[in-house]
């Protein structure tokens, strides 16, 4: 790969930027695409909005003829946790080692402490303010924890908001219904609400906080790779 081009890959990573190596494969002349690029061709732009939402590789051909393979480059896969709990410990560890980036948001301090979740992201704001400032994407899960309407509540409405490819709550079905009403009641249709994955998990008969962190992750695994 030409330096010029490594460097800015490496930059873009750096600025967690998704774009993607196109290589011609009659010669192997290469560029770096981002999908924001409006300088390139609509099958081009495409193909790479394709390959970036599978996040694998494909060979696709031009329209000329030529056949161009895309490398996908996305930013780490994103976690918002809502609420410092016990549950949130295993379940931000499973995260981390599956290659997510992980923030834990609670304004209660004495929850959201380096102590209890070292090497974590840590944001103190206001679930709604925390949610603004990150911005949830297509790469981003989001899962609410407190069982507090006060926080789990404004947190999941920007997340219905917001493309974010899964969207979880802890609580049992009863919690979830007086959940469900309150955001109808908010406005949110039912298909915006159906969004959310309510008791959070697979159904995998989990107990323990470290169980229940599994079924969690997995559930998240389960829509992002089905």
């Amino acid at each position: 790969m030409d330096a010029g081009l490594l460097n800015e890959l490496v930059r873009a990573r750096a600025e967690k930027r998704a774009l993607v190596l196109a290589t011609r494969l009659t010669d192997g002349i290469q560029k770096l695409v981002y999908p924001s690029d409006k300088s390139q061709e609509s099958w081009l732009i495409n193909a790479i909005h394709e390959v970036l939402s599978s996040d694998k590789g494909a060979v696709v051909t031009a329209p000329d003829g030529t056949e161009w393979f895309l490398n996908p480059f996305n930013p780490p896969l994103r976690l918002i946790l809502v609420g410092a709990v016990h549950i949130a410990q295993p379940l931000a560890e499973i995260a981390a080692l599956t290659g997510y980036d992980v923030t834990l948001v609670d304004p209660r301090t004495s929850f959201a402490s380096a102590e209890r979740f070292p090497g974590m992201t840590l944001m103190t704001d206001w679930p709604d303010e925390a949610m603004t400032a990150l911005a949830p994407d297509t790469r981003t899960a989001i899962v609410t924890l407190t069982h507090d309407p006060k926080l789990d509540d404004p947190a999941l409405k920007a997340a219905l908001a917001s493309p974010a490819f899964y969207i979880g709550a802890l609580g049992s079905k009863k919690t979830h219904a007086a959940r469900v009403a309150r955001l109808a009641e908010a406005g949110f249709a039912e298909s915006d609400i159906a969004r959310i994955h309510g008791p959070v998990g697979l159904g995998i008969g989990a107990k323990s906080p470290a169980e229940i962190a599994i079924s969690i992750m997995a559930e998240i695994t389960e829509t992002l790779r089905t």
